[in-house]
């Protein structure tokens, strides 16, 4: 089972309802399609201006994103790692994509889990993998192809 703490810097999140509700959904569904016997969760709902410290600092990319993910070591297990997402951006590219936040919350913690699992999408094959994954755990929250354009 995935446990999680959760933190909430930007209140805007709370336009979302239950949170625990909705990330207990996301990390049901991520396990079901790639499971660990057990493991905990840093998630952090923040801005964008966390996002892009966060992401300028780690990653040396100097803009805001929608979603982080940072993998814990092996010996940090049962810790899997820290999950940050970004209110703003998200929130926008849902609209733009028609979404519904909340979906695409779910859609972007899915992702983030398994990228704590090693997952990645650097090349063409490792992110039909992954893609494949978030698709099918989706599918089980009767939630649409993310990447199905019209």
């Amino acid at each position: 089972m995935i446990s999680f703490d959760l933190i909430v810097e930007d209140d805007s999140w709370s336009a979302l309802g239950d949170l625990d509700a909705l990330c207990r959904k996301a990390f049901d569904a991520a396990q079901s399609v790639a499971s660990v016997d057990a493991g905990n969760i840093a998630l952090l709902l923040a801005d964008d201006g966390a996002l892009h410290q966060l992401n300028r600092d780690f990653r040396g990319k100097d803009k805001p994103t929608d979603v982080l993910s940072f993998p814990s070591l092996p010996m940090d297990r049962p810790f899997l790692g820290d999950i940050a997402v970004a209110w703003g951006v998200s929130a926008t590219d849902a609209e733009i994509q028609g979404k519904k936040l909340a979906d695409h919350l779910v859609h972007l913690l899915i992702h983030g889990y398994l990228h704590l699992l090693g997952f990645d999408h650097e090349t063409d094959e490792e992110a039909s993998e992954m893609e494949a994954l978030e698709i099918k755990a989706l599918a089980t929250l009767g939630i649409a192809n993310p990447y199905q354009t019209d």
